[in-house]
């Protein structure tokens, strides 16, 4: 990523968040990963003014609390929050879950594949469009 900002990930799993990470360091993505365990925990981290705003958030969207339709659904309806990009990284495969991802605003739809050099592959697509694009600042 070419910004400075944190990245945000939006997972309930220790293992997937620990092959994010994992990833973006292979990849040599030297944003600070900032790991919240479900939706309640990511707007409450997203709305203290003390904490820089994310570049992307990266979100599961099966999760106890709040889920990542949930999520989606209060942070782009959020005046604060709705300009930050979501990409949804999740195991889920349902279409109803991906038209309910862009409906509700997501930049991106991406199933987690289970195979760890098709997953680098994944995040390094992600990088390197989020390092293209032209955000709002």
């Amino acid at each position: 990523m070419r910004s400075k900002k944190p990245i945000l990930l939006i997972e309930d799993d220790q293992v997937d968040a620990m092959t994010v990470n994992r990833a973006l360091k292979d990849l040599m993505v030297c944003n600070e990963l900032i790991r919240k365990e479900n939706g309640e925990e990511a707007l409450e981290f997203l709305r203290n003014e003390n904490n820089l705003k994310p570049c992307i958030i990266l979100l599961d969207l099966n999760m106890p609390r709040m889920n990542g339709i949930e999520f989606l659904n209060v942070a782009k309806n959020d005046a604060q929050l709705k300009m930050i990009p979501v990409i949804v990284l999740t195991t889920s495969h349902e279409e109803w879950d991906r038209i309910q991802s862009f409906n509700l605003g997501a930049a991106g739809y991406m199933v987690k594949p289970v195979d760890y050099k098709q997953f680098v592959e994944v995040v390094r697509v992600i990088d390197l469009y989020w390092t293209l694009s032209e955000l709002p600042a």
